[in-house]
């Protein structure tokens, strides 16, 4: 079976169409100029629509897939929040347990004077000497009070530890800080003499509060 020969394009014949064109009449156009018109047309119009219209419209597409994946992130963080919120609850509460239990455990203002004597009674039991016991200026903080001691006590090494065991061991926070630990040259069975800080700590009342945020806002008022 003999296979037809494929038609042989005549590009001279289509060069002479194209030249001999008459823009007034596009009716009388061969065929070829008026598909290679249309063609050329088809294209700078999807060009154009791309340009002016698609590109703006892709941007925006683009903008709508990132906020929906911001949105996405952010419905499946709310819902972990959720499904846990019984456990953050209990957690909470925990955490206000916890913080009532430490507040419990720092004196008033009233409650401060029986500490400090329970502080000078741990050293005399076990058989301190107290050569100073000066309480400073209280330094506030936050929610407390900060009462730094300035104690000076002689006595034996073991006394030492055994009083600082005890103060440890007290129903309130207090705390020996800046310990120093030097020979006794009055002693003649060798003694020492330690000197320290000793810190305790008291919650401030709701005057004390107040009258502190009422300070604070005033500083910051005058600031302006």
């Amino acid at each position: 079976m003999k296979v037809p020969a494929i038609a042989k394009i005549d590009f001279k014949a289509v060069l002479d169409d194209f030249r001999s064109l008459n823009p007034k009449d596009v009716g009388t156009w061969p065929i070829v100029p008026r598909v290679a018109v249309l063609l050329v047309l088809v294209v700078v119009i999807l060009l154009a629509g791309w340009w002016f219209l698609w590109n703006e419209q892709l941007d925006a597409l683009a903008a709508r897939q990132q906020e929906e994946l911001k949105l996405r992130d952010e419905f499946v963080a709310k819902k972990t929040q959720a499904v846990n919120l019984d456990l953050y609850t209990q957690q909470l509460t925990e955490i206000d347990r916890s913080f009532g239990a430490l507040l419990k455990q720092l004196p008033n203002k009233s409650e401060v004077e029986s500490l400090l004597v329970e502080i000078n009674q741990s050293g005399m039991g076990r058989g301190l000497q107290f050569e100073l016991f000066k309480p400073g200026q209280e330094i506030v903080k936050d929610f407390y009070a900060e009462l730094p001691i300035n104690v000076k006590l002689t006595g034996s090494y073991h006394d030492f530890g055994a009083f600082a065991g005890d103060i440890a061991r007290l129903s309130r926070i207090v705390t020996l800080n800046n310990i120093a630990i030097t020979t006794n040259p009055q002693a003649k069975d060798g003694g020492l003499v330690m000197d320290a800080v000793t810190k305790t700590f008291r919650y401030l009342d709701d005057e004390e509060l107040a009258a502190k945020k009422k300070a604070a806002q005033a500083a910051k008022g005058g600031k302006k």
